[in-house]
C-alpha cells in the first residue's frame, strides 16, 4: 500500500488517520517463519506508540504463542498477518490499556490454509477518559482445510461514558467440518462487584484495580516473565484512576 488508507479502508477504519499520516510511510513488516515442529513465544510490550506489523508463517505442525500488551503513545497498533499449515497452533493473548485522548488498535488476520489447524486469540481492553480501543480479527478457512478448530474471545472495559471500544471478530469460512466461534462483550465495572469489595473494607480505588487486574490477567497466563508483564500492566491500569 502506498498511499495513505481512507474510512473505506476497513482494516483501518478506526484508526487515527492524522497520526497514521505523519507515520507514513510505515516500516516494512517483520518476517517471521516457525520450522516445522518447532515452537516460538514471544511476548510483545508495545507502549511507544506507532504501528507495528508481523507477518508469520507456521509450517506443519508449528506453534506460536504471543502475549501483547498495547498500551503507549497517542495512537499504537499491532498488526498480525498469520498463516498456519497442517497441525499448526496459533495462540494471541492480548491487553489494551488506554486514556486520554489515546487510539489503540490490535488487528489479526488468521489463515489457516491447510487442515488439523487450531487458534486461539483472547483480547481484552480497559478504556478510560475519550480512549478509543478496537479489535479487527479475521479467521478466514481455506477450502480443504478441514478440522480447523478456531475461537475469538473479545471483551472490553469502558471506565468512562466518553471512551470507545470497536470489535469486529469475523469467520470467513470455505470448509465444511470445521469448529469455529467468536464472542464479544463491551461494558463497564460491575458495581456489585465494587461494592462487595468495599463493603469488605477496600478503598473504592483499590476495588476498581483488583476488579481490572482480573480482567487483564487472563492475556498474561502462560507468559515468560508473566510476573513482570503483569505488573506492568497493572501500573499502566493504575494510571487511569
Amino acid at each position: 500500500m502506498t498511499n495513505l488508507p481512507t474510512r473505506r479502508d476497513e482494516a483501518w477504519r478506526y484508526a487515527d488517520l492524522d497520526a497514521l499520516a505523519r507515520l507514513w510511510p510505515l516500516p516494512a513488516a517483520e518476517q517471521i517463519v516457525v520450522a516445522e515442529g518447532d515452537t516460538l513465544s514471544r511476548v510483545l510490550v508495545h507502549d511507544t506508540g506507532g504501528v507495528q506489523q508481523i507477518n508469520l508463517i507456521l509450517e506443519r505442525g508449528a506453534q506460536a504463542l504471543f502475549y501483547v500488551l498495547n498500551c503507549g503513545g497517542d495512537y499504537g497498533r499491532v498488526d498480525l498477518s498469520v498463516t498456519l499449515k497442517q497441525g499448526a497452533h496459533f495462540s494471541l493473548q492480548a491487553a489494551q490499556i488506554g486514556g486520554d485522548s489515546q487510539t489503540l488498535e490490535i488487528v489479526t488476520t488468521v489463515t489457516h490454509a491447510e487442515p488439523d489447524a487450531t487458534s486461539r486469540q483472547i483480547v481484552r481492553s480497559v478504556l478510560a477518559g475519550q480512549a478509543t480501543g478496537t479489535y479487527l480479527g479475521k479467521v478466514a478457512v481455506a477450502k480443504g482445510a478441514q478440522h480447523t478448530d478456531s475461537e475469538q474471545s473479545v471483551k472490553a472495559m469502558l471506565l468512562d461514558r466518553s471512551a470507545t471500544a470497536n470489535a469486529k471478530p469475523e469467520l470467513e469460512i470455505y470448509a465444511d467440518d470445521v469448529t469455529c466461534a467468536h464472542g464479544c462483550a463491551i461494558g463497564e465495572l460491575d458495581p456489585v462487584a465494587l461494592f462487595y469489595l468495599e463493603s469488605r473494607g477496600l478503598p473504592p480505588a483499590d476495588a476498581r484495580t483488583l476488579l481490572l487486574q482480573a480482567f487483564v490477567s487472563v492475556v498474561v497466563d502462560g507468559a515468560e516473565d508473566a510476573d513482570a508483564l503483569q505488573a506492568l500492566a497493572l501500573a499502566k491500569l493504575g494510571a487511569l484512576a
